[in-house]
């Protein structure tokens, strides 16, 4: 049951929700549960959770005229130019906070390829893990 919280923990983190599954898992760590499988279920969270910000960029550009709709067209054309302007790499900093999220949902806007967005993000999110693994293992001990 503690993989599965750790694992709703980092999807839920990843989304456009508040969050942080670090803390979890350092505490999972420190309690004894295997390693391998907390750094599995908050990767696997995590690039769920990533791959849904994905999906509603992807639908974003159909609502960008509603009268409800939170962006200007100009902040929505200067986001894309950014996120054009980096590419793709840029993803393997979805990790970062503040900023990690709004990459994923504009990864989505540019319509990405899917795969690309997968490696990258799953690279990234997976080696921020594994540090954290590791700080859990051997400073905060």
């Amino acid at each position: 049951m503690s993989y599965f919280s750790l694992f709703l923990s980092a999807l839920l983190s990843a989304t456009l929700l508040p969050g942080s599954s670090e803390i979890l898992f350092g505490v999972l760590v420190n309690q004894g549960y295997l390693g391998g499988l907390l750094w599995l279920s908050a990767t696997l969270g995590n690039v769920l959770g990533s791959a849904v910000n994905y999906v509603l960029g992807a639908q974003l550009q159909r609502f960008k005229h509603a009268k409800w709709f939170p962006v200007s067209e100009t902040q929505l054309v200067k986001a894309e130019q950014q996120f054009q302007r980096f590419g793709k790499w840029s993803l393997l900093f979805a990790w970062l906070p503040i900023i990690g999220d709004p990459l994923t949902l504009f990864a989505g806007v540019m319509r990405l390829p899917f795969w690309w967005f997968i490696v990258l993000v799953t690279v990234g999110k997976g080696i921020r893990y594994a540090l954290v693994l590791w700080f859990a293992l051997h400073v905060a001990t």
